[in-house]
């Protein structure tokens, strides 16, 4: 059983929701790289060199209904 997540190590500049986009397609995931970085919640932006948990989640297959079919 591998882990349920990767690291990340960031560049500078990067942020929660860069780095939600780029891992996630989707910048309002956000909220979950702050779940699993606690110790980084109050980081704005990111210096080079910081490693952080992305956790790998699954595809809701209602994310891709349009709204009215979810």
């Amino acid at each position: 059983m591998g882990n349920d997540y990767y690291i990340y190590t960031t560049v500078q500049g990067d942020t929660f929701d860069i780095i939600a986009l780029n891992a996630y397609d989707d910048e309002f995931k956000a909220h979950i790289l702050m779940q699993a970085n606690p110790q980084h919640v109050a980081t704005i932006t990111f210096s080079h060199g910081i490693d952080l948990k992305v956790p790998i989640i699954e595809d809701d297959p209602a994310d891709t209904l349009p709204p009215w079919k979810r």
